[in-house]
Parts: structure tokens; sequence; C-alpha cells
């Protein structure tokens, strides 16, 4: 199975799975917590195992400046997606910026491998079909937590999808026409990035679960509103 397929296969499980007969009585956020901490600690078990330690060697064994260009690489690939959801939300500067940012990079960085629009005040933005989803009032819905992927909503689960299948370079088979390696090596350094924080959080947070979700759905928020989120959602 595909990478595209399984986030298919998740999404929709996860999306089936979030029905009102699951429902707790606890947050009013996260109504699927009975559900959603099995899955967190199946993701944790993961990763403990498997994941951290593969990203612990990978993060040994490859020079920092090596890992540099992997992650500016990805980014700029992700610029795309970004650029597709600016575009959708009608922020026709930003998106312009952001063609700017893929055509920079790609023609003067090495094809993304170092990011030049940076250095030129052309700052790396963050947008997904989630987040335009949520620009144009769409609520978040109950809190999800995804096998492998993490935290998520009913509302951003599917617009994952919506960017796995139509806006993601990495998922198109015309870029990639095998697209399982770029796949892993870009969840790898995502997890290598987090490593540090991810340790801190297990050790200072009394429940991880709750402080993971408290903190992705405040980002959440913020992303959506420009870091200027509603007085009664802040």
């Amino acid at each position: 199975m595909t990478p595209s397929a399984t986030l298919q296969t998740l999404t929709c499980v996860a999306l089936v799975l979030a029905l009102p007969g699951c429902a707790s009585h606890g947050d009013p956020r996260d109504p699927l917590e009975p559900m959603n901490r099995v899955v967190h600690h199946f993701n944790e078990t993961v990763d403990k195992a498997v994941i951290k330690p593969v990203a612990e060697g990978y993060q040994a064994a490859v020079p920092k400046p090596v890992q540099t260009g992997v992650r500016n690489f990805f980014s700029n690939l992700n610029d795309v997606t970004v650029l597709a959801n600016d575009t959708l939300q009608l922020k026709a500067e930003h998106a312009g910026r952001d063609l700017l940012r893929i055509t920079i990079n790609t023609s003067f960085g090495l094809l993304g491998f170092l990011d030049v629009a940076q250095d030129m005040g052309l700052k790396k933005r963050n947008k997904d079909f989630g987040q335009t989803l949520g620009y144009w009032g769409a609520g978040s819905g109950p809190y999800l937590v995804l096998p492998f992927y993490g935290p998520s909503s009913v509302r951003d689960a599917a617009g994952r999808l919506v960017d796995s299948l139509y806006f993601d370079p990495i998922q198109n088979r015309e870029v990639f026409p095998q697209r399982t390696a770029p796949v892993v090596l870009n969840a790898l350094d995502i997890r290598v990035d987090r490593l540090k924080a991810k340790d801190a959080l297990d050790t200072a947070a009394l429940d991880p679960y709750e402080f993971t979700r408290d903190v992705f759905l405040k980002r959440r928020t913020s992303l959506i509103h420009e870091g200027r989120p509603p007085a009664e959602e802040e």
C-alpha cells in the first residue's frame, strides 16, 4: 500500500470512528478521548520502539549540513502546498511571496537545499487545507489522534487528505515515481527536528496526552487566524 493510500485509509477510518456514539463526557473539545488515548499510546509505543531510535541514528550518522539541506529541500516542496492554500484563501500578497520563495530556492538554492529566500526576507509560512477550511468558517470538530500521524481533528484530517491528493508534491507520482523513500525521509527529518522537544515533553508534562492536545488545538487556532485568534478562542 502506498503512503497516499495509507493516509486515505487512516483518515477514512478516523472519520468513521469520530461519531457521537464514541463520545465521552470529559473535555468538550475531545469527546473521543478514550479512543484517542488508545491511538496515542499506540503511536508512542511505535515511536519509542522504531521511529525514535532510527531518528537518533540518522542524527548521529548524517552531517549537520546535509540534515539542514534535506530539511530545506522538503520545506521547499511544502511551499507548493502553502502557495495552493494561500491562493484558496484569496491572500494574493502571501501567494506571491510563496511563489517567489519557490522560484528563488529552486533556481538559486540548488532545488531548495539552500534556503536563499529566507536570507532575502521571504520567511517560511505554514498553510494547509485544514487551515483553509478553518479560514472559511469550518469548525475543527472533535480532536482526533491519527495512527502514525498523531494530533489532528476531524477537519484537519480531511484537510490532510486533500493536501496529499492534490497539493503535496511528495505524493505526486510525476514528481516522485517512487514515493515511499521521500515520504519516509521527510517523516524521519521531522522526527529528528523534534527529538529535544519530545524528550522535554515526556519529562515535564504530567499528562503528555493532554499537553499535546492543548498545544495542538491552540496552535491550529493561532495559525488559522494568523497569530491573532478571537478572544473567546484564545
